[in-house]
């Protein structure tokens, strides 16, 4: 490793568990530091004044376990409890007496403060909750099914009724179950609803919390900004409506730039810019008075929503609006797929939930979702598709229904494709 690898993501995505299990794999020594169980215990790794007082420590710590650097990875979990060390990671590499991987809760947050990233030497990936294709391998679909699906995909076939209908479900059951390892864990041990809520109820909790190391006066505008997002969801607009924050008249984005940025940073919320004038790349036009805020895992919406009633995701049932459940599942797709996530807003002529840019065509794919039976209905959509200044080569609607069929530049596809956007 010739780089510092550092994974980011919100909390409890499973980041120290993948890295665990890989290193152990990888390497015959892997040694791991909790640098917030030093900090709050023993403080060995406090106050580290070069790369030499750091090997003595490190030495200290599990001297026996290190090797040379072609067998040897120091995993250094939770450095936001020291963020110094931020600058000491050039060094460690330069000197590249070992491999070190990095990884922390509110590492993101860190990184967008830090000024003393070592730019060249590091790389970040960010981790997000499991998709729902890792959603179907965990729950036994095998790599075969997938690939059949992907290919139908690809050439915008329908799969047949009896894997349409087993897929369809599974998907429903992702809606409810959600990405959260746990969570998923949970599932797939016990199918007991119940107890998969209280694994949402305290994650969502969790995230609530660890806006603690802010001011008491910004500690409750983060919090009140994150128990808006679903309420958000359910009115027509879905945008975040600042007013509501505080119950204060004529307040706007930039009242609330470093509570959003938190929550953005953090990976516990997927912020959506609205995009008046879509033009290639969408970030040249990006608005960010116009932002809707979306939950970082489905599951915990319909946690929110429902509690342990699976009946309105998995019946169908008809008075019950399922459309915020269904654009949060395809924006944390999206978002794990590497898109910046955008959706076409304009007073005249309507809203598109999203819209991604496409490399190969270099033009904008717009995408519509539907979670109901009106899934042949988009006027926004046909209006934006029809208008030649956009350019439009093709856009997509996602809905339950299994035919894949088109209309023009509008292509129907079901809703599980979204796995492979």
């Amino acid at each position: 490793m010739d780089k510092i690898l550092i994974i980011d993501g919100a909390r409890q995505v499973g980041k120290s568990y993948i890295i665990r299990h890989e290193g152990k794999a990888a390497f015959t020594h892997f040694v791991e530091i909790n640098l917030i169980d030093d900090r709050d215990g023993a403080r060995i790794f406090a106050d580290i004044k070069g790369t030499e007082d750091f090997y003595l420590r490190l030495s200290s710590f599990a001297g026996s376990k290190l090797g040379s650097k072609k067998d040897t990875l120091v995993f250094l979990d939770e450095i936001q409890a020291y963020p110094e060390m931020f600058t000491l990671l050039k060094f460690l590499c330069d000197e590249g007496r070992f491999n070190y991987v990095v990884s922390g809760s509110l590492l993101g947050v860190t990184l967008h403060k830090t000024l003393s990233i070592p730019g060249g030497r590091i790389t970040v990936e960010h981790m997000y909750p499991l998709d729902f294709e890792e959603f179907l391998w965990a729950n036994g679909i095998g790599v075969e099914v997938i690939e059949h699906l992907r290919k139908q995909y690809e050439k915008r076939e329908s799969v047949s009724d009896a894997i349409h209908h087993r897929i369809l479900d599974l998907f429903k059951t992702y809606l409810l179950v959600g990405g959260l390892p746990q969570a998923v864990n949970e599932y797939i041990s016990t199918q007991n609803i119940y107890r998969v809520r209280k694994i949402h109820e305290e994650i969502y909790n969790l995230y609530k919390e660890d806006a603690s190391q802010y001011s008491a006066a910004e500690k409750l505008k983060i919090r009140r900004v994150y128990d808006l997002i679903p309420s958000n969801m359910e009115n027509r607009k879905k945008r975040l409506r600042f007013n509501e924050i505080e119950d204060k008249a004529g307040k706007a984005a930039r009242d609330y730039e470093n509570e959003i940025d938190y929550l953005v940073s953090a990976g516990v919320a997927l912020e959506v810019n609205a995009i008046a004038n879509p033009v290639f790349p969408l970030i040249a036009s990006a608005k960010k008075n116009l932002l809707k805020l979306y939950l970082n895992d489905v599951g915990l919406l319909s946690h929110i929503l429902f509690h342990t009633n699976i009946t309105a995701i998995k019946d169908d049932q008809a008075s019950i609006n399922l459309g915020s459940v269904y654009e949060t599942v395809v924006a944390c797709e999206l978002r794990a797929h590497g898109h910046p996530l955008f959706y076409y807003d304009n007073k005249q002529k309507g809203e598109v939930d999203f819209m991604v840019d496409d490399y190969n065509s270099l033009s904008i794919l717009p995408l519509e979702v539907k979670s109901g039976r009106d899934y042949n209905i988009h006027r926004a959509l046909d209006r934006f598709v029809s208008n030649p200044d956009y350019q439009i080569k093709t856009a997509l609607v996602l809905s339950n229904n299994a035919a894949v069929s088109s209309q023009g530049n509008i292509t129907h596809l079901p809703i599980y494709y979204s796995m492979f956007l």
